[in-house]
């Protein structure tokens, strides 16, 4: 069947098993990739991705099944079971629906990959890197096409489908010399097109520039508060982390939120403008539909480090009685500050340049500690040296309500937008 053959079938089976309200959403993703490894591009391969979400509501009780099967026999015997888990839930009345919007067909990038261009681009990269960073090794390379097709569509008259053709690299690398080889890292990014070079986009110059000097790290003794810049690859886990714990559905719910009754109310530093902006033409690799089913806005999550709006869902909405956001979140975009990169570090009395953090998942009030990787040491406004993993801890809400610049510089991931952060009074400790 074809897809919006396959979203329909679904829905009219569920309404005839007794489901009193239904929904489905049909994902393609087809991933076209070239891999380096061990100095060669090793392998080209297409692998194709297909999932099926049926979901139903009946006497305030739901149910929802996951299925990668698409066939007449694999759908029917999955509505079954979606209505016996309904059958077997607790009736909750905040269960819905998106309601009915006009029907919309989404489309972003290009419906099929330039192989030629991908290989181009990969070979002259991997030149590029050879011959500006002789000393760092390339560890592995992912460039990769992906198209992603979504149907979505309910009973009460959803219709969205979503085409987005996206390219995105990963690379890994460490730096070498003779026997001493660096902490490996990694990074990468989404674009639309191939029409830049590869080392031009992300944060890819500036890391494997930075991989030479982590040959000799050194370690720090003793214990200390101190400042830390976040650069832009390490800042999105830490926004993810504050906003998971405070803005969206279960905080929300249970009544844990840090930012509990803050609407309106400054939650961080004035210092910090935060955007989600999943339909902005800045963002490659953003979305058009929300998971529950509405068209996806741009939104402002905090203005001025005051919060504008919660990241709820329908149902949050509903078993909150707080406004639903008009997007998932994600896409995320911090508004460019007025200090140079140059001109924060040199106000860092002490500190670190942080790049990678490798931590647990952050407490409910917050509380957070892990290891600084690739990261550098600041003292007296100076980059001293590469750290030896180092031990750091603090508070999410603390950290952004403490910081004091913002770089006027930023990185464009595709999928979000970051700029270097720095704040104060992280507790920093050495060997």
């Amino acid at each position: 069947m074809k897809k919006r053959d396959t979203t329909a079938y679904c829905l009219d089976a569920l309404l005839q098993a007794g489901a009193e309200q239904a929904e489905t959403a049909l994902y393609n993703t087809e991933r076209t990739e070239l891999n380096y490894e061990n100095g060669e591009i090793s392998l080209i391969r297409t692998t194709v991705d297909t999932k099926l979400h049926l979901a139903v509501i009946k006497h305030q009780k739901q149910g929802a099944i996951l299925l990668n099967q698409v066939n007449p026999q694999a759908i029917n015997q999955a509505v079954e079971e979606v209505m016996t888990i309904a059958e077997g839930a607790k009736p909750d009345p905040a269960h819905a629906f998106a309601e009915a919007q006009p029907a919309q067909h989404f489309r972003k990038g290009a419906a099929t990959p330039d192989l030629d261009l991908m290989y181009q681009r990969l070979k002259t990269f991997t030149q590029a890197v050879a011959a500006e960073f002789s000393r760092t090794y390339l560890r592995n390379i992912y460039l990769q096409f992906i198209k992603q097709n979504r149907t979505f569509r309910n009973s009460n008259g959803v219709d969205f489908t979503e085409e987005k053709g996206i390219y995105y690299i990963s690379v890994s690398f460490s730096a070498q010399d003779g026997e001493t080889t660096s902490s490996f890292n990694f990074s990468g990014y989404s674009m639309l097109d191939l029409s830049q070079e590869l080392l031009e986009g992300g944060s890819l110059r500036r890391l494997l520039q930075n991989a030479k000097q982590e040959l000799n790290p050194k370690p720090l003794s003793g214990k200390f508060t101190g400042e830390v810049i976040l650069t832009p690859d390490c800042l999105g886990s830490f926004i993810d982390s504050l906003l998971e714990i405070s803005i969206t559905d279960s905080p929300l719910i249970t009544g844990t939120s840090i930012f509990k009754d803050q609407l309106n109310r400054q939650v961080t530093s004035p210092l910090l403008t935060l955007y989600s902006r999943p339909v902005s033409p800045e963002i490659a690799d953003g979305y058009f539909i929300t998971g529950d089913g509405y068209a996806a806005q741009n939104s402002t999550i905090i203005e001025q480090g005051v919060l504008k709006t919660y990241l709820l869902s329908l149902y949050g909405s509903r078993k909150t009685g707080l406004p639903k956001a008009v997007n998932d979140g994600g896409a995320y975009v911090v508004a460019p500050g007025k200090q140079s990169l140059d001109a924060m570090i040199k106000g860092v009395k002490r500190g670190i340049l942080l790049t990678r953090f490798s931590g647990g998942h952050p407490n409910r009030n917050g509380d957070f500690s892990g290891v600084a990787k690739n990261s550098f040491y600041l003292e007296d406004g100076e980059i001293k040296h590469a750290l030896t993993e180092t031990m750091i801890a603090g508070n999410l809400a603390a950290l952004f309500r403490n910081i004091t610049a913002v770089s006027r510089e930023r990185v464009n991931f595709g999928y979000a937008i970051y700029p270097w952060v720095a704040s104060a009074g992280v507790t920093i400790s050495g060997q």
